[in-house]
């Protein structure tokens, strides 16, 4: 059950309705079992013991955490709970090539393991909401949670359980334990939401989604500005297609009154790569932050400079490794983390040269940081879309050959459907940018009622007439 699917515009108000008539006491679990319906319609039986397992393991290992008063009892507890809940995602991550390996190595070489491919949707998302909620219990941060039910319900509230955002419990638990009152201006700015999300995601990333799959899917037969595009094509799509899920979910949850974090903040206007990631993936990002980074500085902080460096480079090392089991994904990886690195470097060069040439904090320097940062991404990108490593190689020493199969593949297009991709593009980055000014939707819903009523109409008929079908669902459930 996908949130551009006939079956969830059905499923959102019969929950929604569920839960506007269960009185106060009753609302959570009306909550909680619409969540376990959503995660069963995902057709993987297995992925319900897997989220039982987890919840269970975290919940009783932050009861446990809890009771001990010695630090060492309580490190040994946050250790082993930790691990107790991350062993699900690993196995279901790297079992299959654990058992290639040893395939290759003359073990199991007459098991036919092919029929079974194992899926970890959402699983990692609720899994680093419980190494999150544990290690800020075990830092004090926050009190242990001891009515199972919500915490179940954190960790599986349906609009966030496939794709983020990966929320704290400092921040989710207190709104879902708050008493509701149905709110209108949450409500409808809920439901604008979702319509926006689902505009980017069915007019816009679907669109694109064909171009950058006949490309990425026989890279061998284009070459130059065919990669080229195709690359700035599938950024493009990416941002719509996980930014598009982000704001649906976002707009589901404030029908119930939840906020949930905003993942994404025009990540393509960032000045650096580091910028970049404080505006790309936001909750995922403060996790790698708090959880991952700020403890290898710390560790290394005897070396300084070198030491950050170092600490952003295993961050997104291992950021690459979450992303999957896969040299593509570890390449994407490092090549952030080298990014970062040398950026921490770069820095003091930087303002430096900026105090020295007043050109360099002029506006057409600040455009050509924006455009060498998405340059920049888009080079990693290349590693977190192709096939294999291989063809990633491909695609990096062919970017500047003689370009082939331009006017092929612009061929696909008709007049309409290429001025479609191209208008939905611009349309996102200027309601955006109009979007991030401060105030914007309190003067939005000021707006004339015929102006407002106007814009809705307008979005309702793009999605009825321009809308791209798709037999893929949103990229991001692959992690």
């Amino acid at each position: 059950m996908h949130f551009n699917s006939l079956t969830f515009f059905l499923f959102l108000p019969a929950v929604y309705l569920c839960f506007f008539v269960a009185g106060a006491g009753r609302r959570w679990p009306a909550l909680l079992l619409a969540s376990f319906v959503f995660y069963a319609a995902v057709g993987v039986p297995y992925l319900m013991v897997v989220f039982l397992l987890v919840t269970l393991a975290a919940f009783f290992g932050g009861l446990l955490m809890d009771s001990r008063q010695s630090d060492e009892g309580k490190r040994a507890l946050l250790i082993a709970s930790i691990a107790a809940v991350l062993l699900p995602l690993l196995l279901l991550r790297y079992l299959p090539v654990l058992v290639q390996w040893l395939r290759s190595a003359g073990l199991f070489a007459d098991m036919d393991f092919t029929r079974w491919v194992p899926v970890a949707i959402g699983v990692s998302y609720y899994v680093f909401q419980a190494v999150s909620y544990l290690v800020d219990l075990y830092l004090e941060k926050i009190p242990a949670e001891r009515h199972l039910g919500y915490f179940a319900l954190y960790l599986g509230f349906f609009p966030k359980l496939l794709q983020g955002p990966i929320e704290r419990a400092e921040d989710l638990l207190p709104q879902l334990k708050a008493p509701y009152r149905f709110d209108y201006t949450a409500a409808r700015a809920g439901l604008l939401l979702f319509a926006w999300g689902l505009f980017k995601k069915m007019v816009v990333a679907n669109r694109l989604e064909g171009y950058v799959d006949l490309v990425y899917g026989d890279v061998h037969s284009y070459s130059g500005w065919a990669l080229v595009l195709a690359t700035w094509a599938y950024a493009l799509q990416l941002y719509c297609d996980f930014s598009g899920y982000t704001h649906m979910a976002l707009g589901s949850a404030r029908l119930f009154n939840i906020t949930l974090t905003d993942n994404f903040n025009k990540p393509y206007a960032a000045l650096s790569v580091m910028e970049f990631w404080r505006r790309w993936h936001i909750s995922f990002s403060r996790c790698l932050l708090d959880y991952l980074f700020k403890p290898l500085q710390m560790r290394f902080r005897h070396l300084r400079t070198a030491g950050t460096a170092l600490a952003l480079f295993i961050t997104f090392f291992i950021s690459g490794l979450w992303h999957g089991a896969s040299w593509c994904f570890v390449v994407w990886g490092l090549l952030h983390g080298i990014f970062l690195a040398a950026a921490v470097f770069w820095r003091p060069v930087q303002k430096t040269l900026a105090k020295s040439f007043p050109l360099l904090r002029s506006a057409p320097a600040r455009v050509w940081k924006v455009f060498f940062t998405f340059q920049l991404v888009c080079f990693a990108w290349i590693f977190f879309r192709a096939s294999t490593l291989a063809d990633a190689g491909y695609i990096v020493t062919h970017l500047f050959a003689p370009s082939r199969g331009v006017s092929a593949l612009l061929g696909l297009y008709d007049k309409t459907g290429l001025f479609l991709a191209l208008a939905g593009t611009l349309c996102v980055f200027i309601i955006e940018s109009l979007a991030s000014r401060p105030s914007w939707q309190a003067r939005f819903f000021h707006l004339p009622l015929w102006l407002r009523w106007s814009a809705y109409y307008l979005l309702i008929l793009s999605l009825l007439l321009f809308n791209q079908a798709s037999e893929n669902a949103f990229i991001y459930l692959r992690f």
